[in-house]
């Protein structure tokens, strides 16, 4: 089966259609500041919009624990909304309860609402399949139709990514089937050289997605504080840089596949070492091989890539046609060490081919580091769906589409 697009609901005029977006975005004191995936939703919404559909928006935001939250309320994100839409976006204060049926029944056509948090209700998230379909169905009575575009949640079964698509007719937005495509393209004939920038903080949430890339890439290059487990792999001492010692003997086994392979995986020459985890803390350059030989010896913290680190891992990323990233090059939130993930970031603008940015963190960085998303081939709204899309796993939320 291939994936069910909106083309195929049929003419959508006058229909209630429930639209699964992901707009979790970060909130600080009720602003969000970051609204990728508010604008990212945008698309599907419009073309909607324009068929003159009755659109019904549900989504979550952060872990409120199935109960109402005040501090996780969909509520600014549907002022967000109405702003990207240029047009009114009503809201209800509940997801299945009175004030949401008051308002799906008054909504015009062509118009759009938002449910408030779908984590609100303990049957979204609920590992019991019956409180899941039950919850469901509620959604569902809101619905003739139901267009999934939340990409950040396929890899969940989760109520109203899997169960309501199985009651009503439904079918992949916009942006999951852009996503799909560009994730396809990095694991069927991508075009050579091809690159994969591997950062964040454990080497363990890459595990799958380093061995389902192996035989895939021509070069990884490893940062972030996973890079330490590679050092360490190769005998290096670390000071107390973050390590995962349980999985040493992992990285050992892919340092050798790698070699056998004639794969490069490529680790910092240099790294920048802290004497601890502030902004304000002191901190040198020193080689990869001698992080305890610094003025901070044992206790000294590896935050980022050096700068010919940095520099080498740009010319790689310029010199290949497909490129995919993934985590931060360093703790990109504190100012002394943005620099490798900016450096990153910046060759990834300069690609001659395909470049992806792979959500989550690495998302958040390059807005903040002040690139905008248009300087890049694609900016994923995935975070984990993504990786363990590229772990080769099924996942539930597309499946349910008809994707195999």
């Amino acid at each position: 089966m291939t994936l069910r697009t909106i083309d195929s609901l049929g003419p959508l005029a006058g229909k209630r259609v429930v639209v699964r977006c992901d707009l979790n975005v970060p909130l600080r004191d009720g602003v969000i500041t970051d609204d990728g995936r508010v604008r990212a939703s945008v698309p599907t919404l419009a073309a909607l919009v324009a068929q003159g559909a009755r659109v019904i928006v549900v989504s979550h935001l952060g872990r409120p624990d199935g109960a109402p939250d005040p501090q996780y309320s969909l509520a600014p994100v549907a002022s967000r909304l109405g702003e990207l839409l240029d047009a009114p976006v009503a809201f209800a204060t509940d997801t299945v309860g009175t004030d949401a049926a008051a308002k799906v029944a008054a909504l015009p056509d062509g118009e759009v609402l938002v449910l408030e948090n779908l984590r609100f209700n303990a049957g979204e998230t609920s590992k019991n399949e019956a409180e899941r379909t039950a919850f469901a169905g509620e959604l569902a009575e809101f619905a003739d139709a139901v267009v999934s575009d939340g990409f950040g949640v396929v890899h969940r079964k989760q109520a109203s990514v899997y169960e309501l698509e199985e009651l009503r007719p439904s079918a992949a937005g916009l942006l999951i089937a852009a996503e799909l495509d560009v994730l396809d393209r990095l694991t069927e004939n991508p075009e050579r050289p091809y690159t994969v920038v591997l950062g964040g903080s454990k080497v363990s949430d890459k595990l799958g997605v380093i061995a389902h890339l192996l035989p895939r890439v021509d070069a990884l290059l490893i940062g972030g504080g996973m890079l330490f487990t590679f050092l360490a792999a190769q005998g290096h001492k670390v000071g107390s840089s973050l390590l995962e010692a349980d999985q040493i003997e992992t990285v050992k086994g892919y340092l050798a596949e790698a070699a056998e392979r004639g794969v490069d995986i490529v680790l910092p020459t240099d790294v920048v070492v802290a004497a601890s985890f502030s902004a304000e803390a002191e901190h040198v350059v020193a080689p990869a091989d001698a992080i305890e030989q610094t003025p901070f010896g044992a206790s000294g913290l590896g935050l980022d890539i050096g700068p010919d680190t940095a520099s080498e891992f740009a010319n790689r990323i310029r010199g290949s046609k497909t490129v995919f990233w993934n985590g931060p090059m360093g703790v990109f939130e504190l100012a002394p060490f943005a620099a490798g993930t900016r450096v990153v970031a910046a060759a990834l603008t300069q690609v001659d081919g395909l470049s992806v940015v792979g959500g989550g963190d690495s998302a958040a960085a390059v807005r903040q580091l002040g690139f905008e998303d248009a300087q890049f081939g694609h900016i994923s709204t995935g975070g984990g769906a993504s990786l363990e899309f590229l772990e080769g796993k099924k996942l539930p939320g597309l499946e349910v589409l008809g994707w195999q």
